[in-house]
């Protein structure tokens, strides 16, 4: 080869292009590659709510057909009855916040407390009534918003497509498990089929766990707003759900959030929701987290902090979730395959 330097820098020179091309062809898959894995991500993650259903007394496709029903009903409440209900409360959060602030502005309390912080609070409050007041920031939002708008549409054009892979993953995840099992040779399949089902079983509930906890913190959270008179509480609600299902710090993101809202329109509201909020978030700790993941991934919380904080570096809030759940699959890898030969060695 090195007696024909054209042919070898050919080589190379096609080499190289080979793998640019590779590369961009997968980065302009990513978005297609995205929506499988997540769809593949939310079907074990809806697997044990099948098995639920099954252990009680239901057959596989019986369990399949109603896990399905459900998620169209929700794709259509969302639709129709939430996403209506959420844009009325928006605009109704939009046109009281001037006069919240205004209100809170003039409570005793506030000179005093203006005073201690140097300015700072009043600053905040007033650049924040006065943008809302601008017209020309509603200009720059309403540029924003067409932005935001055909962000949404291709966010809903990926969504739809994410639902549909879930329902077909969902109908086909025993067979689909099995037929890849058999692309791994015949002496090695038990082993990988058993810690294949132990991931993937530990995956599923780690998922489940989470959205339920979200789901019981936003509803909490929901109700607690609307005790309080806070306008806007299940928008909220919604942005609660998604706040605490980041691994770790969603809870006491969710209750600095709620706290503050609530504080701006009632100060003794806000008190009244941060006391709350502190108690729930000791009953999740201490009862319904323990309850909840029982039987889920163990993972240390320096591992759960790590990967969620590497995880949503890389892909958001999607990548924070996938990836305690893969730490999850490489602690046990090493604790019950590579440790154990490291112990024969």
């Amino acid at each position: 080869m090195i007696d024909r330097p054209f042919i070898w820098g050919a080589t190379a020179a096609l080499g190289v292009l080979l793998v640019a091309m590779l590369a961009f062809a997968v980065f302009s898959l990513s978005g297609l590659v995205f929506s499988i894995f997540m769809a593949a991500f939310i079907t074990v993650g809806l697997d044990p709510l099948v098995r639920w259903l099954q252990r009680k007394g239901l057959k596989r496709g019986i369990a399949i057909l109603i896990v399905i029903l459900a998620i169209i009903a929700i794709a259509v409440a969302i639709i129709w009855v939430v996403a209506p209900v959420v844009v009325d409360q928006l605009r109704g959060f939009i046109r009281s916040l001037p006069a919240a602030i205004a209100h809170l502005e003039d409570e005793g309390w506030f000179d005093g407390t203006n005073e201690a912080s140097n300015g700072v609070l009043g600053t905040v409050l007033t650049t924040i009534s006065d943008a809302v007041k601008d017209p020309a920031f509603w200009a720059a939002i309403g540029t924003g918003v067409v932005k935001l708008g055909l962000g949404i549409a291709s966010g809903i054009s990926s969504a739809f497509f994410i639902l549909i892979l879930t329902i077909y993953f969902i109908g086909t995840y025993d067979v689909s498990k099995e037929a890849a099992y058999r692309l791994v040779a015949r002496s090695h399949r038990d082993t990988f089929r058993d810690y294949s089902e132990r991931i993937l079983e530990n995956v599923g509930r780690y998922l489940s766990g989470m959205v339920t906890l979200a789901f019981m913190n936003a509803t909490f959270t929901t109700i607690l707003l609307v005790v309080t008179g806070i306008p806007g509480a299940l928008l909220l609600g919604i942005i609660a759900f998604f706040i605490t299902i980041i691994p770790l710090i969603g809870t006491v993101l969710t209750t600095i959030a709620m706290s503050i809202i609530a504080f701006i329109y009632d100060p003794t509201a806000g008190l009244i929701v941060l006391i709350f909020m502190l108690i729930y978030m000791q009953v999740e700790a201490y009862i319904l987290t323990p309850k909840v993941m029982s039987k889920a991934v163990k993972v240390p919380g320096s591992v759960v902090l790590i990967s969620a904080l590497a995880g949503g570096t890389l892909g958001g809030l999607a990548g924070s979730l996938v990836a305690i759940p893969i730490s999850a699959a490489i602690l046990l890898i090493l604790k019950g395959i590579v440790m154990p030969r490291k112990e024969l060695a």
